[in-house]
């Protein structure tokens, strides 16, 4: 089939790499237009648009879909199928009906659960212990459309939602691709997504990603892993500044903490919660470079009734 790759970040280069080795013809490649980024604040192309060229498949980056000669443009390709991982915007109901087999879209949660934008990082807020990937077929709705097929991953309990997402993108690929290949046969059943089950997992902005430290010390540690690393979980320091926090480590042998209370030793970090207590890792002080939390406390000279969380500065 002739196909219209849609994506953006790094996590769609395993399904794009899989259909451009298929014997499926990758005609385009669709995605976000070149961000900045880094000190300098230079434009840099998405990571699927620097490989789609690097292997001279055509970049099509309109800033929207809605304008009718990006609409023209697009149906002038004659595809057969859009495959969309992580694209990073909404398809206009124009152009849902112009690929023969519409857009096919691969998600990463079981759907219905966690429709939107944030799945993984949901997922491993909420503790689930079973997630997955899910191709579907695109309508009006968002996420709502009939399912083509599906795999489970299991959520280990040390998992980021970068780890999580890394090895759902790579076992999704060969998923996307099984899912196209059963459309070309006519192999392929939608399966209507059913109405019970329904979750939504919204974009995570930066203040989503603040340590509540009265949460119980489970809650606290799937909070950071599932914003790790982005949009990035993070505290107060005691001087008001932002302190940046890596994974850390329950302990529910520590119960003399209140919550955002910090007792520092030498080789460990401990910072009170709303039920135990949990060791920091690594952290990031404002402006500095990650650092093990027993060297921040040492150079930051705490007072013995230091605690995280105040007010920022």
């Amino acid at each position: 089939m002739r196909l219209l790759f849609a994506g953006t970040p790094e996590v769609a280069l395993p399904s794009l790499r899989a259909l451009a080795e298929s014997a499926h013809e990758v005609v385009a490649v669709l995605t976000r237009p070149d961000a900045r980024r880094g000190r300098g604040r230079t434009l840099h192309p998405s990571p699927v648009a620097a490989w789609a060229r690097e292997h001279g498949i055509p970049v099509l980056t309109p800033r929207t879909l809605r304008d009718v000669e990006v609409q023209e443009e697009i149906a002038a390709l004659g595809v057969d199928a859009a495959p969309v991982v992580a694209y990073g915007a909404l398809i206009p109901p124009a152009l849902l009906d112009v690929p023969r087999h519409g857009w096919v879209n691969l998600h990463f949660s079981l759907l219905p659960a966690w429709r939107g934008a944030a799945p993984v990082q949901h997922a491993v807020i909420a503790g689930d212990d079973v997630t997955g990937a899910t191709t579907f077929r695109i309508e009006a709705g968002l996420d709502t459309g009939p399912v083509l097929g599906t795999l489970t991953e299991t959520v280990r309990p040390s998992d980021t939602s970068g780890d999580l997402l890394a090895r759902l993108a790579e076992s999704g690929a060969p998923l996307l691709l099984a899912t196209l290949d059963a459309l070309e046969s006519g192999s392929a059943v939608p399966v209507p997504q059913p109405a019970d089950g329904v979750s939504h997992a919204p974009r995570l902005e930066v203040t989503d990603a603040r340590v509540e430290w009265a949460a119980p010390a489970v809650a606290v540690d799937r909070l950071v892993r599932g914003t790790t690393p982005a949009p990035g979980p993070w505290t107060t320091a005691p001087d008001g500044s932002r302190l940046k926090l890596g994974p850390v480590t329950v302990r529910a042998d520590v119960v003399d903490l209140a919550p955002g209370a910090l007792r520092a030793a030498k080789t460990e970090v401990l910072v009170g919660t709303g039920n135990g207590a949990v060791e920091l890792g690594q952290v990031a002080p404002a402006g500095r470079s990650w650092m093990a939390a027993a060297d921040w406390a040492r150079g930051a000279r705490l007072p013995e009734d230091a605690r995280l969380g105040g007010e920022a500065a």
